[in-house]
């Protein structure tokens, strides 16, 4: 095992811990509370561990590139925001599930779905089972927006620090709100969906906290100039917008073997995507509008849409614009060479990113 993939599992494995101790505390407190309170906790602590990390992860390693000589103390405190990090992801899947009225997530039940998997053989009707299980995904998500919000206000650092922190997570949490509020207007028709919108849309939902917030947390916490910070705003957003639309791309390209979804999923719930806005700017929309939305969707209805979205180019333009969003992240990177602004570490960690988006197929 190389050095980098050695460093990166010892992250993985740092951050894993810091979760397990962060649940097994409130899993503890909770059974003051009752036993199906303590059990949702478990049962969250389930889900949230054995996960990629991506967001974590991507701030350890920015952060040691960044601050090469960080004292264990330092280091710590990084862990403990990359956590956190962690659990504001989870919060905001949880409140994506209940909105979308998803029971799965890569082909496993949610946590949605396995409280209603518990709870079908005492209830007494199915809506009653759906309606406790989307209620203690709703609270669970409250609480760990919450514990996340804490962690940062906690952590072992100066105050100016725990300000921009704060500040920083704030305008995270504020921007994917917004997000998802326009990503559920377009679902519903309320919102037109021109690709300038599903692009901002995006943008807010994916980009901000996935990748500008790890990465600018890096910055703030190893002590960095503000341009800095602010050069980690643009590149996440690029890289954010190209993992996004990547992720559109092989949902309804991709083998649904590699990435673990429904490979017709999108189109039955009539995602709205930069897939789907350029093919209605196209002659083929007509042959795609019919089945789109459709809950109920044959494989083969499905199977012959997609084909129409490939012929009339929206499959080739939204590699494009993945091409383009990594090549935007490229560029900021390249225009920092020779300067202070990035280090060479910390540039060649993002490097690493962009490719590992480039290259993913899950």
């Amino acid at each position: 095992m190389s050095a980098t993939a050695t460093k990166t599992q010892n992250q993985h494995s740092a951050v894993e811990d810091a979760l397990r101790r962060r649940f097994a505390e409130r899993s503890s407190a909770a059974e003051e509370y009752g036993e199906q309170f303590a059990l949702l906790w478990r049962l969250a602590a389930d889900h949230v561990l054995g996960g990629k990390l991506i967001r974590p992860r991507l701030l350890l390693d920015v952060h040691g590139a960044l601050s090469p000589a960080e004292s264990p103390r330092q280091n710590d405190v990084a862990i403990e925001i990359a956590a956190n990090v962690e659990l504001l992801h989870y919060a905001f899947l949880l409140h994506d599930d209940v909105i979308d009225g998803d029971l799965t997530r890569r082909h496993r039940p949610n946590l949605i779905g396995t409280l209603a998997g518990i709870h079908t053989e005492t209830a007494s009707a199915q809506d009653v089972v759906l309606h406790w299980a989307r209620s203690g995904a709703i609270l669970m998500g409250d609480l760990l927006l919450s514990s996340a919000i804490l962690g940062f206000a906690r952590a072992k650092v100066a105050e100016s620090t725990r300000r921009r922190l704060l500040d920083l997570l704030e305008h995270a949490i504020v921007e994917t709100v917004a997000g998802e509020h326009t990503d559920v207007g377009l679902s519903d028709g309320v919102i037109t969906p021109d690709l300038t919108t599903i692009l901002s849309m995006t943008a807010y939902k994916t980009a901000t906290y996935s990748f500008a917030l790890p990465l600018r947390a890096a910055a703030i916490l190893a002590e960095t100039d503000p341009s800095v910070e602010m050069s980690m705003v643009t590149i996440g957003r690029h890289l954010g917008l190209a993992y996004q639309l990547q992720d559109d791309h092989l949902s309804m390209f991709g083998d649904h073997a590699d990435h673990g979804k429904d490979p017709y999923a999108d189109l039955r719930a009539g995602k709205e995507t930069a897939i789907i806005a350029f093919a209605r700017e196209t002659g083929a929309w007509s042959r795609i509008e019919h089945g789109f939305g459709h809950p109920q969707l044959p494989p083969g209805d499905a199977a012959r849409i997609r084909e129409h979205l490939i012929e009339c180019g929206a499959e080739a333009f939204t590699r494009g614009l993945i091409e383009d969003q990594l090549a935007a992240a490229h560029s900021v990177l390249e225009n920092t060479a020779g300067r202070a602004e990035i280090p060479g570490p910390a540039r060649e960690a993002i490097r690493r990113v962009a490719a590992s988006i480039k290259d993913r197929r899950r």
